[in-house]
């Protein structure tokens, strides 16, 4: 659960993208936004972990990139600007269900019955949350809408497929999906948007708030937990994050919040819990040593090993070693780049290291 819990930390902060970009962006300036969220919190993390993809990695990271990143940034501002708030978030909320059906043939997952309830409770929590009497469509934000939390749900299946590459954390396969999704999305911002406007103070601080607390680390905080946990399990976090938009414009912009939202918040919550029963455990990866590889969802890797012969000279080898943790202060950019160094995610204080790493694919 605690890991559940340091994920969820992802949705509930791109919940605050909304009262972000109304109070302090500049308006109509949707594909600038996304571009400036993006690339410059890569490019930091590519300065900080000092790692380049190599081998396949170069093209695995553009089509995660341009699933995680651009297209579904570029998606998302089409669906938010043709669409009401509203019905663009019951849109996004989709994803769980989406992102349960890949798993099947990517993963090897079982589509429950339990997963489906919970994804269709979930749209209806966020439709109770978000929905007016008055909202309208618009059949290109909606294709919009519907593509855009395809191309998330795809990119969370894939980066739990292909995992990462040994000695690789996920802080650097981070950078490398938002570097390539920034890079994707900025001729489009340029040939779409013309040249970006005089930026004041209050834009600068928005867009530096987008970038660092609201991408790099809460994108970091997804992966991570892509990692270590189901895809569906993590899809159903994303629920989260109008139930927190709707939280902070009710408590820093003075929006109301009817008894209706209330109960939709309710169902909303409900649905994240019951999506983390309906996935299962949480999955165990491990890096792979060096060239070896793994094609399809039913490669696993086995916790343990059948017992060795005992001899009188040679006791039977331990298949794993346990590693103390050490308690996590704030994050120290020393402590980030020696855990990247070796390739593991940071260790959590108070309990025993969990075991890390991605089967490489």
């Amino acid at each position: 659960m605690r890991t559940v819990a340091l994920t969820a930390l992802a949705p509930l902060a791109w919940g605050s993208t909304y009262a972000v970009t109304t109070e302090l962006l500049p308006a109509d300036r949707p594909l600038l936004t996304a571009t400036l969220r993006a690339l410059p919190a890569g490019l930091v993390l590519l300065a900080v972990t000092r790692r380049l993809p190599s081998g396949s990695w170069w093209w695995r990271s553009a089509v995660l990139g341009t699933l995680n990143i651009g297209v579904f940034f570029a998606l998302l501002f089409v669906a938010a600007y043709r669409l009401p708030g509203g019905v663009a978030a019951v849109l996004g909320a989709i994803q769980p269900l989406l992102a349960a059906g890949l798993a099947v043939p990517l993963l090897g997952e079982r589509f429950r019955r339990r997963a489906l309830l919970a994804g269709t409770v979930g749209v209806f929590g966020v439709a109770l949350v978000v929905l007016r009497a008055t909202a309208r469509l618009d059949a290109i934000g909606v294709l919009a809408g519907l593509a855009g939390a395809g191309a998330m749900a795809a990119g969370t299946v894939l980066t739990k497929r292909w995992g990462r590459p040994e000695g690789v954390g996920p802080l650097a396969l981070t950078g490398w999906q938002l570097t390539a999704g920034g890079l994707l999305l900025l001729p489009v911002a340029a040939l779409v948007e013309g040249a970006p406007p005089a930026l004041s103070g209050t834009n600068l601080l928005g867009y530096g708030y987008l970038a660092v607390a609201n991408t790099a680390l809460a994108y970091w905080v997804w992966f991570r937990g892509i990692g270590r946990l189901p895809a569906t399990s993590v899809a159903f976090l994303g629920l989260l994050s109008p139930v927190s938009a709707a939280v902070i414009g009710w408590a820093a912009l003075g929006q109301s919040l009817n008894a209706v939202q209330l109960l939709g918040m309710a169902l909303a919550l409900g649905s994240t819990l019951l999506g983390q029963r309906s996935a299962g455990r949480p999955t165990t990866t491990v890096v792979a040593t060096s060239g070896s590889t793994s094609t399809g969802p039913t490669a696993t890797t086995s916790t343990a090993s059948a017992p060795a012969a005992p001899t009188a000279a040679t006791p039977a080898a331990p298949t794993a070693t346990a590693v103390p943790a050490a308690p996590v202060p704030a994050l120290a950019l020393a402590a980030i780049r020696e855990g990247e160094a070796r390739g593991a995610d940071l260790p959590q204080g108070g309990g025993p290291v969990e075991p890390v790493g991605r089967v490489a694919r």
